[in-house]
């Protein structure tokens, strides 16, 4: 699995980005270019986003609601009621500022080209993970800062300011609306250049140096003990078992087939680092970012390694002759 290979790299680049931050944070004038850097390269990476989205998938897809219905359940309230429920464990075993990470983990959409992948891998309904995953990806845009605003002002401890609303649309939104108009100009080119993906992944790693930087700015590691961190791996790995038999179960329980069972987990389980941390930096800007995003990041560590050994075990359970349909 080459795919796999390559996020693995991908992740050591977004660990190497937080050490560096923390040990060479940007500063003065340093900073202010990063901000300006990091703010137009989210908006270009939305715009992308909305360029390389087929709509007539999504449409052609809705024919089976019921799938796609299940899945942004998972993502967009099964989750969120999780995180929610959470607040249970804070402060005494979660700091503030380590739960407010992990309801924001639970608040983001689903990831998209993982999601796709390892459906296929399990020879799983790979045309319905496109549809839901786009779906998500899509309907995240709104939906995240709606949930944020609703759930991060009461039990996440955090002030969202009116204002970043107006960011989210003028950053993120717009972009991405751009990008879907322009898909008639700009679709071919983006699917012909597969090496664009270096691109969405060089965003992500200057997301995460420049969230780490305001986090030392802020002092953050001094906000946090290693015993911190070992309960909040734990946590993100009990998230995701209860992600993975609860979706499970539900989808065997409504009565679905192999090939969306496989759909249902697959991308109702995961959450998208990709969209995550940028809608982060726009969401909270002003607040220290770089403990908030650093659930997202286990939770994404996490994921792939799960659901890998998962699609590889699903995968040995059909010939490679039946391909479903």
């Amino acid at each position: 699995m080459a795919w796999l290979k390559r996020l693995d790299r991908f992740l050591l680049a977004i660990i190497a980005a937080a050490v560096i931050a923390s040990l060479l944070p940007a500063q003065g004038v340093a900073q202010t270019v990063l901000d300006w850097l990091t703010t137009a390269a989210i908006a270009v990476l939305f715009f992308v986003y909305g360029a390389r989205l087929k709509p007539e998938q999504a449409l052609a897809g809705l024919k089976h609601w019921r799938l796609h219905l299940t899945i942004l359940g998972l993502t967009f309230v099964a989750f969120p009621i999780i995180g929610w429920s959470l607040q249970v464990l804070s402060p005494w075993l979660l700091s503030p500022s380590l739960y407010a990470g992990l309801l924001y983990l639970t608040l983001v959409p689903s990831t998209v080209q993982s999601s796709i992948n390892f459906t296929s891998i399990a020879k799983g309904n790979v045309a319905g993970a496109i549809v839901s995953a786009s779906a998500s990806n899509l309907l995240g845009v709104v939906l995240t800062p709606l949930l944020c605003w609703a759930l991060m002002t009461t039990s996440g401890g955090l002030t969202i300011d009116p204002s970043s609303i107006l960011d989210i649309i003028g950053q993120l939104l717009v972009p991405f609306v751009l990008g879907q108009l322009s898909r008639r100009w700009t679709a071919q080119w983006i699917a012909s250049h597969p090496k664009l993906k270096l691109f969405d992944n060089g965003v992500i790693v200057l997301v995460v140096y420049s969230a780490f930087s305001s986090g030392m700015r802020e002092q953050m590691w001094q906000q946090i003990e290693p015993i911190d961190l070992v309960v909040l791996i734990g946590v993100c790995l009990v998230i995701l078992a209860v992600m993975l038999a609860g979706s499970f179960w539900l989808a065997r329980r409504l009565g679905f087939n192999r090939e969306d069972v496989i759909a249902i987990q697959f991308c109702g389980t995961k959450k998208s680092l990709a969209t995550g941390l940028p809608m982060a930096s726009v969401l909270f800007a002003g607040s220290p970012v770089g403990l908030l995003v650093l659930p997202l990041m286990v939770f994404h560590q996490a994921q792939l390694m799960a659901c890998g050994s998962l699609a590889s075990r699903y995968a040995k359970q059909v010939p490679d002759e039946v391909v479903p349909g």
